[in-house]
């Protein structure tokens, strides 16, 4: 029994390269689903055959190629037939080794990223790497505290430990300005640092433009002024998780459009805003704003403001967390994902082509826990907004390094069933025309970078 006890023990320490429970935003707790469940055996079943073959312990071979490859085999065979995977990764570390250096230079650049700054003293959003423990090992050992989610462990995390090569620095309003995770003089001192430490420009950085908070103009002509932000980010609901006293709407001519006609005449063009991803319970919650986190306001600001990119955040899913067995079933029936699939439509409905979707924590939950749904995803907004128009994004440092993220998006693939049911387009393998496009090449081209 003490052997078996040791044993189980053991295993509860193995390191996966990625979540095998639901990552969630703040507001969720993450839940492992039978699928997931089943898919951490397979894992350690295979990585107990694979690893005994070239002498390592589980817990080692985990953490090589071999190990990502084992993971993505595993959920193949629960899931289906997902992600691009070759036996031979699993079993040949000189193989794995070569397809991960074979990628390693590919062009990608999150536009999503986010850590907290020095003067932020709230120890609540340490939550979220507690919970993140829950499902990715990687986080474990030792107690978290601040410095986890600020500059440094950012940098490792997004720079040193991913394939991202350029990241966009980002922020969060909050009515209570001491609850602002960074604000936008930090985000521009910020920049300027990671850019002097690299020699060349790897970090770009929003500035957050809150309508009808106390001198918010004011701050918008500072930020042009001072900090010379790359972009802006707003937030419709005023603030992500929880009710605000500013909630707005993008289409609002008497309130946001003098914002955008500055915005314009100072040639900072991208318009990053956060939709849907609401939190639990958020009509109790949220129940005067949380309407603003829909799509409906998205079309018409588009085509009176052509001169604009509006980039849409989290793809504008309607709540944080993997989807429901109703919402799977709908998607099946109709191909139709809340507020995905109205997204999709706008440019159509609308005629415009400055409308742009995002896929920060969005692929992220849904690519782990119902892989079919998050190919769902990025085929509607393939197919209604073109493959021009969807680019990467992360979320991260609070949930760990990227890397996984980048290796299932290089690895999935759209299912024939879906594409003729649907009508999408295959997404390719890693480095196919699509993948490079969503990958970084459209945030190039919105953000003027030759590659």
């Amino acid at each position: 029994m003490k052997r078996d006890k040791r044993s189980h023990q053991h295993e509860e320490k193995l390191v996966f390269p990625l979540p095998l429970k639901g990552v969630a935003e703040e507001g969720f707790s993450p839940v492992q689903t039978p699928e997931q469940r089943r898919v951490e055996e397979l894992t350690r079943e295979l990585a107990g055959k694979y690893s005994g073959k070239v002498n390592m312990t589980r817990r080692d071979f985990l953490l090589t190629s071999c190990g990502m490859a084992t993971v993505f085999l595993a959920m193949n065979s629960v899931f289906g037939k997902f992600f691009a995977v070759d036996l031979a990764e699993a079993a040949d570390p000189v193989f794995a080794e070569e397809r991960r250096q074979a990628l390693s230079g590919q062009f990608i650049f999150d536009v999503q990223t986010h850590f907290v700054s020095p003067r932020y003293r709230s120890k609540s959003i340490l939550g979220l790497r507690e919970m993140a423990k829950k499902w990715n090992p990687q986080l474990k050992g030792g107690q978290d505290d601040l410095e986890k989610i600020r500059f440094d462990n950012y940098y490792r995390e997004v720079y040193e430990l991913s394939d991202t090569k350029i990241a966009l620095l980002t922020s969060a309003p909050n009515d209570d300005p001491k609850k602002w995770f960074i604000h936008n003089d930090e985000m521009a001192k910020a920049r300027e640092t990671v850019n002097r430490r690299a020699g060349r420009k790897v970090m770009y950085s929003h500035a957050v433009f809150t309508p009808g908070h106390p001198d918010w103009m004011e701050e918008v002509e500072r930020a042009i002024a001072e900090y010379k932000p790359d972009a802006w980010k707003g937030y419709t609901t005023g603030t992500p998780f929880e009710s605000s006293k500013y909630p707005w709407r993008l289409d609002d001519e008497r309130l946001v459009y003098p914002v955008y006609e500055r915005m314009v005449k100072a040639g900072i063009t991208n318009v990053c805003i956060h939709k849907g991803l609401l939190p639990s319970l958020y009509k109790v919650r949220m129940a005067k704003t949380w309407e603003y986190g829909s799509t409906d306001d998205i079309g018409r600001a588009a085509k009176d403001w052509p001169q604009l990119n509006f980039i849409i955040y989290h793809s504008a899913l309607q709540e944080g967390k993997p989807p429901s067995e109703d919402e799977v079933e709908e998607f099946e029936k109709a191909g139709y994902i809340p507020w995905v699939s109205d997204l999709a439509s706008i440019p159509e409905k609308y005629g415009v082509k400055n409308v742009y979707a995002e896929v920060g924590a969005t692929f992220a939950l849904t690519a782990i826990s119902q892989p079919r749904y998050c190919a769902g995803i990025l085929g509607t907004l393939i197919k209604g907004m073109g493959e021009e128009h969807v680019v990467w994004g992360t979320d991260s440092v609070w949930f760990g390094s990227p890397q996984w993220q980048i290796e299932a998006l290089r690895r999935l693939e759209i299912p024939q069933d879906m594409q003729k049911k649907f009508g999408y387009k295959p997404l390719g393998p890693a480095d196919s025309d699509v993948k490079r496009k969503i990958f970084g090449r459209n945030a190039a081209a919105l953000y003027k970078i030759q590659v």
